[in-house]
């Protein structure tokens, strides 16, 4: 590999010749050869929009002169337009406040708009890093990475799941069957109904990351070393983040203080909570489609899955909850990441937070996989949900359950009597109370309808 000399504040180093990072990416490259894994590209992009903000607003107000700063910009629209991401080789486990990745960028993209003027040198910490500190570009990229994903990626993909949920819902409204709490026999309910509770929960999903978008999308941009603002002119934060607020259609704000927005991570910690909260809602779903469609023969075989793919490598004809088994995995991977970002978010110390790489992963990983899994569960699981019509409403005609309709007639007691007798004696209830004439027949079929279970109140 040939190389060439590069130099920072500390001396030369050598750099692969074709790379567009100099001297301290190289530096950060070799102090860190730690997990192989570099920083995701949703973080990229939003290092690169945030410094074509501010080499827009360095112009607007005089700090860059206006040819540099438009190839700045030209630089950074390269980067954020998918090119040159190979550039950022720098492991995620580096330092804790992400200075060596606000570094990549800087060099790349000084590198890239040195090229552009042909002979006019852009310095990465004079020009491209100019207002601003690692200390607060950062962060901010972080925050605005996730609220991006949140809004383009996360609330659709929910939605769609939502909707398909939805459509379940509907088909299955008149499908009755045993309700169940402790696993055990319980009063009726439709399928139509669990589903409803399904697409409820994955709607809350959607409410709960709308309530927190207004929070990510506060920026500590303008804080620069500690949040005092040192070497900020007066309206840089603003009028840069007012640009990326018109590039993306974000709710974004300057942080409203900012040694708060600089020394501490809540937001990212509350975000990383929401996220969780969802992930539990899709264990439930996955878990309730895996119990629901467990058989074929000896579960509850309520409803069928699609078929996807063979499921033993030595049982010939089984298939699997595939999608319902990927979609808990996920979710175990979520919680893993929240634990991350709730350790990180408690290693604000005086005036920076020290874990930011660790955190960015592990938000941004978990937004993708949800909305991943979401999608794969709508489009590869419920939308082909087929629900056993007869073997539901046999269950729930079965259940000694129903028997709690009867209370309201008989009593609780006797009630209690008629269902242990039904169990004993394996006969079913309206056969007893007729036995015992406690009921006439009209009056205990219109206590025993099971669609009429679903709808609460005194049946009868």
């Amino acid at each position: 590999m040939e190389f060439r000399i590069e130099h920072d504040s500390m001396g030369e180093v050598k750099v692969p010749f074709d790379a567009k990072w100099q001297a301290q990416t190289q530096r950060a490259v070799e102090n860190f050869p730690i997990s192989g894994l570099t920083i995701s590209k949703p973080l990229i992009r939003a290092i690169a929009m945030i410094k074509g903000a501010a080499a827009r607003a360095n112009s607007e107000i005089g700090v860059l002169d206006p040819v540099i700063a438009s190839a700045i910009v030209s630089a950074s629209n390269e980067v954020i337009d998918g090119h040159h991401y190979n550039e950022f080789p720098v492991d995620v486990f580096q330092t804790g406040s992400g200075t060596s990745s606000n570094m990549n960028m800087n060099e790349v993209l000084a590198t890239i708009a040195t090229a552009l003027l042909d002979g006019v040198k852009v310095k990465p910490n004079d020009h491209t890093n100019a207002s601003q500190s690692s200390n607060d570009v950062f962060p901010s990229s972080i925050h605005l990475a996730a609220g991006m994903e949140l809004k383009a990626t996360l609330i659709p993909a929910l939605a769609h799941l939502a909707a398909s949920l939805s459509r379940k819902e509907e088909e299955f409204s008149e499908v009755v069957k045993s309700g169940r709490t402790h696993l055990m026999d319980a009063t009726p309910v439709t399928l139509g109904q669990e589903f409803g509770g399904y697409r409820a929960a994955i709607e809350y999903g959607i409410e709960r990351v709308e309530s927190i978008l207004g929070r990510v999308c506060e920026l500590p941009l303008g804080g620069t070393a500690v949040g005092t603002g040192i070497n900020a002119p007066a309206g840089f934060a603003a009028r840069a983040i007012e640009i990326l607020r018109g590039n993306t259609q974000l709710p974004l704000t300057e942080a409203r203080n900012h040694f708060e927005a600089q020394g501490a991570r809540d937001a990212l910690v509350e975000a990383s909570g929401v996220l969780r909260t969802i992930a539990m809602s899709l264990y439930k779903i996955a878990n309730d489609l895996r119990w629901m469609s467990s058989g074929p023969r000896c579960g509850l075989g309520e409803i069928h899955l699609p078929d996807l793919q063979p499921g033993s490598s030595i049982m010939p004809g089984k298939v699997n909850p595939v999608v319902p088994e990927a979609v808990c995995q996920v979710v175990a991977q979520v919680v893993g990441n929240d634990a991350a970002v709730a350790f990180g978010g408690s290693a604000g110390v005086l005036e920076l937070n020290v874990m930011l790489p660790v955190m960015a992963r592990n938000l941004i990983e978990s937004i993708e996989l949800i909305s991943a899994v979401s999608i794969a569960l709508a489009d590869k699981c419920v939308d082909g949900i087929v629900a056993d019509v007869e073997k539901c409403r046999h269950y729930a005609l079965s259940s000694p359950s129903i028997g709690t309709s009867l209370n309201p007639y008989i009593g609780y007691e006797a009630a209690a009597r008629i269902i242990k007798r039904s169990l004993k004696e394996n006969k079913d209830l309206r056969t007893l109370v007729l036995e015992e004439g406690l009921l006439s027949e009209e009056e205990v079929d219109r206590a025993l309808d099971v669609m009429a279970m679903t709808k609460g109140g005194v049946i009868g």
